[in-house]
């Protein structure tokens, strides 16, 4: 009986632990006429995570949007896109869903959810139904960073110190490279030839950010990506990490995209 009893106290004991940590219901989104939507959704690229978003979220935070950065495992497209696909649905209203580099890729798949109102590419990747990011990357010169990747034994690729330096993030401070070197996410290289079902910039209205001095993707492609979806777009003197070198010009873009896409 004393059992039972000590038994029974343990389970009030997790249920009020439970109870005291289980968040309130969130209020459905209200938006005042013209502000627009508030929920944005950014995906980070190869070769990194949610913190090469750190300097655009206060950004956005600031101006009223709440922001969630997703955590790619980058272990293939459709895992990328499930977690993506995670991150929408705990959203209280519509997205606006972000994508850098390889990042671009994963959100024009994700981007198909009903719940998505926009897409803004920033420096990114915008395969077509069928496509994939080594088919569309083939007709254009072959990006330095390439020669910069290695594998492992398992398929995974990272990029050496002197890519990150020369051809990733040429443009930061040393320091942040050096960060950036320290916390790339290995990437399974087959993530490159998965290909699309449905992209989703077909009929879901987009932005882009083009990175103008981009050494990871040609700058050329970038530029045919954001004419071919007739996209609003904006051009930078930017390394291939256009959010960490140029945050406020990439924070703007985002706000008018969520500014646009809420008005409609």
């Amino acid at each position: 009986m004393t059992l039972f009893r000590n038994y029974r106290t343990v389970l009030v004991a997790i249920g009020t632990i439970f109870i005291a940590f289980t968040p309130a219901p969130r209020a459905s989104a209200q938006m005042s006429p013209g502000v627009g939507l508030k929920n944005i959704v950014l995906v980070h690229g190869a070769w990194a995570d949610g913190s090469s978003w750190s300097k655009v979220i206060p950004l956005l935070e600031a101006k009223g949007l709440h922001v969630v950065a997703v955590q790619n495992p980058l272990t293939s497209l459709a895992n990328d896109v499930a977690a993506t696909t995670r991150a929408i649905a705990l959203q209280d209203g519509p997205v606006i869903l972000v994508g850098h580099s390889y990042g671009g890729a994963v959100i024009t798949e994700a981007g198909n959810d009903p719940k998505v109102a926009g897409l803004v590419f920033v420096a990114a990747f915008a395969p077509g139904d069928g496509e994939s990011v080594a088919s569309i990357s083939k007709p254009y010169p072959a990006a330095p960073l390439g020669g910069e990747l290695r594998p492992d034994a398992q398929g995974f690729l990272s990029v050496t110190p002197k890519g990150i330096a020369e051809d990733f993030a040429q443009d930061l401070p040393e320091k942040e490279k050096q960060i950036l070197t320290a916390t790339q996410g290995p990437t399974n290289a087959a993530c490159f030839g998965a290909t699309i079902t449905t992209a989703a910039w077909k009929t879901k209205p987009s932005w882009f950010v083009i990175a103008g001095n981009d050494r990871a993707i040609p700058p050329e492609l970038e530029r045919a990506e954001a004419t071919m979806m007739k996209a609003t777009s904006i051009t930078v003197a930017s390394s291939h990490v256009a959010m960490l070198s140029h945050p406020k010009e990439v924070a703007e873009l985002i706000e008018q995209a969520a500014a646009k896409a809420g008005s409609k």
